[in-house]
This record gives structure tokens, sequence and C-alpha cells, in this order.
């Protein structure tokens, strides 16, 4: 257990890292280009999941969201008892990996965001996403169990950038905690 749960606590911390960096790096270097940022980072995420899942994925099942932890208990393919220290790990995984790259691009570890993130459209990007990661997910483990890293990473580049563009102006239905990236934490 302590082996999968370490992989979830890697894996979910180098996710933030790449969503962070790649938007930090994104940001500085498009300029005032937001469709070319946009579509960097979104790109740099799809590509982070595929290797996070297919290096981590036969460890600890390369979950790195709360949401999927949750739904593989549920179809009772996850023991319930692992739920809540895979979410813990996850959680401070995050945490941790928003911190690294902050400290990677030299900017204060920890920052607090002065703009309200809610609203209906925001949980609505939310569900709907979290809804097409698990039906990817799933999907990919019953009819091609071996495409679901790029199927998965394929899904939230996608996902990601339309929600970043569409409705959801920080991405924050990726990961809560992608809310501590600096460009979220603007006004």
């Amino acid at each position: 257990m302590k082996r999968k749960l370490l992989a979830e606590f890697i894996g979910t911390a180098f996710l933030l890292i790449g969503v962070v960096g790649s938007g930090i790096m994104a940001e500085s270097l498009a300029g005032d280009n937001i469709a070319l940022a946009l579509l960097a980072n979104a790109i740099a995420t799809g590509c982070i999941l595929y290797a996070i899942i297919t290096t981590l994925g036969p460890v600890s099942g390369a979950h790195f969201n709360p949401a999927v932890t949750l739904a593989f208990a549920i179809r009772r393919e996850h023991d319930v008892s692992d739920v809540l220290p895979y979410v813990v790990v996850q959680i401070a995984g995050g945490i941790i990996g928003v911190w690294a790259c902050h400290l990677m691009f030299d900017l204060p570890i920890l920052q607090l965001s002065n703009t309200d993130r809610t609203g209906v459209n925001q949980w609505a990007s939310e569900i709907i996403a979290t809804f097409g990661l698990l039906l990817v997910i799933f999907g990919g483990i019953k009819h091609r169990p071996d495409a679901v890293p790029p199927l998965v990473g394929l899904y939230i580049r996608r996902i990601f950038h339309s929600s970043l563009i569409d409705t959801s102006p920080d991405g924050a239905w990726l990961n809560k905690v992608n809310n501590l990236r600096p460009s979220a934490l603007r006004p």
C-alpha cells in the first residue's frame, strides 16, 4: 500500500507541476496571445498525463484525482478502505506540486486568490468534464486498456483547452489545487 500511495503522491505532484509550470511558461512566452498560451498549456497537460499514467498506472492505478478514486470504489474496483488514504496523498501531492513549481519559477510559495471562483458555469464545467473523464477511463479500460494513457491525455488536453476558453477561466475542474497557480491568483 505504501508504494501505491507514494505513486499517487508523486503522480499528482508531477501533474500539477506540469499544469502550473506549463501555464507559467506559456503565459510568459506567448506574450498577449492568450489562445497560444492556452493551447501550449493544454498540450503540455495532456503530455504529462500520458507520461505519468503510463509510468505509475501499473503501480497505483494512476488516479491522481479523488473523483477517479471514488468512482473506482463505487464500481468495487478499489477497496473502500483505501479511498481516504488515496485522497489525502492526492491533495498533498497537488499542494506540494504547486509549491515546487512556485519554487522553480522563483514565485512566492504560498499565494492566495482574491478572485471568486464559483458559479453555475464553473460547477457545470467541473461536473461535465469529470463525467467525461470517467467515461474515457472506464470506456478505455473496457475496450482498449492499452490505450487508456493516450485517451486520458487527449481528452484532458481537449477538455482542458475548452474549459479554459469557454467556461472556467482557471481550469479549476482539473484539480482544485490548480487554483493555487499564479495566473489563477490574479484578480
